[in-house]
């Protein structure tokens, strides 16, 4: 007899990263050199201070069970460090502490989503949002983002895609796969338009200490957006904190109290040394933080420069995240085919664009969370591999 699986497990997708990630992983066990592009996770190490708070925490035996939404000391840490930066004040009653940002998106949605709500999300955009939607039988509305509008979300469409049956509307700028980011202008529209509606916002948050040209702005500072806001963050992208899984949501009370019996039914608790971690994350110097975003800068110009120079190949330049998304359509191969030919024959590991959904097609997701040199010798190895084309 075989094991039977409930029908659900049909409608849940995965992470193409991590599937491009063993392929190259292949390769390279097979004597083959390979840059790897393909993930998302800062290069840089977690910094001293981070690593010896939770360390200092693990030698004083802070080993034992936390409370499920988190160390009142750690919410609070996040509570005064979101809230300068948002412009409000936070009850740290209003934050709860996740195994990483990712479970405030799969909490959110199953804590408010019904069979038959309607979701509006970004398309390209990072594959959980449809696949949690799908999960728990919401019905996934796509808002195209569109290079020739440097990946934002137009507005006027996003408003007629709104129905009596959306329930929830997700929104991530800076934004993974494209860079794009949403105007200050962009969200006063959307926060008039949902102003007198019961729907949700969910705001993925998690670059917005990587951003370039402007700072990040949050749609929850603007008046009335706050109580129907629910906001992902975390520690993986700004801190290089990816292997510690450590990230919050920021809601109204009612919301945590919910998405709290969520965090009891599964993991029960983020471990207290690590949210010792990220108090010193917040709370420690800064100044290596605004470093390593001026890095990626200085990264994402000279990228952007390369693969502009390369036949064929048409980019824009991102205002935030560690993403570059080059137009490749003129070579007349699938985005999928695009980067298995050029990690088989350039040694170079992307990720196709429609597996960020269906508009992502004739795209290549490049993450340029690597040095210099990696850089180069990828533009290069491209430029030679796409010759051959």
């Amino acid at each position: 007899m075989r094991m039977i699986f409930a029908d659900r497990m049909n409608r849940l997708g995965s992470e193409t990263a991590f599937e491009m990630l063993a392929k190259a992983n292949v390769l390279e066990a097979q004597g083959r050199e390979i840059i790897h592009l393909e993930i998302g996770e800062p290069d840089f190490p977690t910094l001293p201070n981070i690593i010896e708070k939770g360390m200092e925490c693990l030698r004083a035996g802070m080993t034992k069970y936390t409370p499920s939404s988190g160390l009142l000391e750690a919410r609070q840490a996040v509570a005064d460090y979101a809230g300068k930066k948002r412009g409000y004040e936070i009850d740290p009653q209003e934050v709860v502490m996740t195994a990483g940002g990712k479970p405030i998106m799969f909490y959110a949605i199953l804590a408010t989503v019904n069979p038959g709500d309607e979701v509006i999300y970004p398309n390209p955009g990072f594959p959980i949002y449809e696949s949690v939607i799908k999960f728990v039988g919401g019905v996934p509305v796509p808002i195209p983002l569109r290079e020739e509008n440097e990946f934002r979300m137009d507005i006027q469409e996003f408003k007629s895609l709104v129905t009596d049956k959306t329930k929830m509307v997700i929104i991530n700028s800076p934004q993974n796969p494209t860079g794009g980011m949403l105007t200050k202008e962009d969200y006063q529209e959307i926060a008039d338009f949902l102003a007198d509606r019961n729907i949700v916002i969910l705001s993925d948050e998690i670059y917005e200490n990587v951003v370039y040209e402007e700072p990040s702005f949050s749609i929850s500072s603007l008046p009335h957006m706050r109580e129907k806001t629910i906001i992902l963050n975390g520690f993986s992208k700004t801190y290089a904190m990816t292997g510690w899984r450590a990230g919050y949501g920021i809601m109204p009370k009612e919301a945590a109290q919910q998405i709290g019996k969520l965090v009891v039914n599964s993991t029960s608790c983020l471990a207290g040394f690590t949210q010792m971690a990220c108090i010193e994350a917040l709370t420690g110097p800064q100044d290596e933080v605004l470093r390593r975003a001026e890095q990626f800068r200085i990264r994402r110009d000279r990228i952007v420069d390369g693969l502009n120079a390369i036949s064929g190949v048409a980019c824009l330049k991102p205002r935030g995240a560690f993403y570059v998304f080059p137009n490749i359509k003129a070579f007349g191969k699938t985005s999928k085919e695009m980067a298995e030919y050029l990690l088989n024959e350039a040694g170079v590991a992307t990720l196709w664009g429609s597996s960020f959904g269906e508009y992502g097609e004739g795209y290549l997701r490049i993450s340029y969370a690597n040095s210099l040199e990696n850089l180069e010798k990828a533009v290069s190895q491209i430029d030679i591999a796409l010759k051959k084309l």
